[in-house]
């Protein structure tokens, strides 16, 4: 069973690739064309660079700029997969605001009481929870876990990430066998 799922989300990747490439050549004739691609990827894209970024006006702000770069790139792209290429331009995107100001700064207390009033705490406790346990990993691994939890695979995110699939996989390894050493502490309390 769980080799029939795999091969039926590669399946479907291919065909998401196929479908994409069919939107590509239409795109690179047509600007209007690139609809599709913001429609299908708006979503994602931000989530990432929200994960990446921490605040709302910084991933809103780093989203338009992907989809800039990509609408403008669009003529040369040459790649095998849109969706590990569009992300290679998030990633990158990421990383120049990250250049531009760093540190970035946490969620206020002030902002978490007042999400409290609209029921969103324990939502936000945990997000920051989380942002504060992926923030004590490398770089490195915290690009391959964020890109994992965006629905990526180890070999788009090779591509995205120019490594090996297998510096990704020991990468991805190392990062997960510290994330659990900070979460054994929390386990035992509770």
């Amino acid at each position: 069973e769980a080799t029939e799922r795999v091969a039926g989300m590669s399946g479907d990747r291919n065909e998401a690739n196929l479908a994409d490439q069919t939107l590509v050549e239409r795109a690179q004739q047509d600007p209007a064309a690139f609809e599709p691609f913001y429609d299908r990827y708006l979503d994602p894209i931000y989530a990432y660079c929200y994960r990446r970024l921490g605040t709302r006006e910084l991933a809103e702000d780093a989203t338009s700029q992907v989809f800039v770069q990509a609408m403008a790139a669009l003529p040369r792209f040459r790649a095998h997969s849109f969706r590990a290429w569009l992300y290679t331009i998030a990633h990158n995107v990421v990383m120049d605001v990250h250049r531009a100001k760093s540190p970035l700064p946490l969620i206020e207390d002030a902002e978490i009481e007042a999400l409290a009033v609209d029921g969103e705490l324990d939502w936000r406790a945990s997000e920051l929870d989380v942002r504060r346990l992926l923030a004590q990993l490398t770089d490195d691994q915290r690009d391959v876990v964020e890109l994992r939890l965006s629905g990526m695979t180890g070999p788009e995110i090779a591509e995205i990430l120019g490594r090996s699939p297998g510096a990704v996989r020991a990468l991805q390894f190392r990062a997960y066998q510290h994330l659990r050493a900070l979460l054994a502490p929390n386990e035992v309390t509770k």
